[in-house]
């Protein structure tokens, strides 16, 4: 399995930017797609964005052209910049391994809390 680090939320008031990190373990890092979601109070964990071994990209269309997934496969870190943030944004955000079929299949991480508020 994989051990995930999530760093980087806080509180920011709407039209605010935050950049999200997590910090992978393990030696596929480089071969693994990666996906970033997130869990709102009282709603079902939703995938955010999602970035292939080779860098292609796909995103939910709540975020399209605000969020940005980029990965750094030396220091096995995938990051989600988050622009233009909105109080519908508010979550705890993880990121795992992605597998197109949605089974989950490494642990989630503690995840870290985003807050958009003014």
């Amino acid at each position: 399995q994989v051990q995930l680090v999530e760093s980087g939320g806080g509180l920011v008031q709407p039209g605010g930017s935050l950049r999200l990190s997590c910090a992978a373990s393990g030696s596929n890092f480089r071969l693994t797609a990666m996906g970033w979601y997130r869990q709102a109070p009282g709603k079902q964990r939703e995938l955010v964005a999602t970035i292939s071994p080779s860098g292609s990209t796909n995103y939910a269309d709540s975020v399209k052209g605000r969020f940005t997934i980029s990965r750094d496969n030396a220091k096995k870190t995938v990051y989600l910049q988050m622009n233009s943030l909105k109080p519908e944004d508010t979550a705890v955000y993880h990121c795992n391994i992605y597998v197109s079929s949605g089974r989950v299949v490494n642990p989630w991480g503690q995840g870290t809390q985003v807050t958009v508020s003014s």
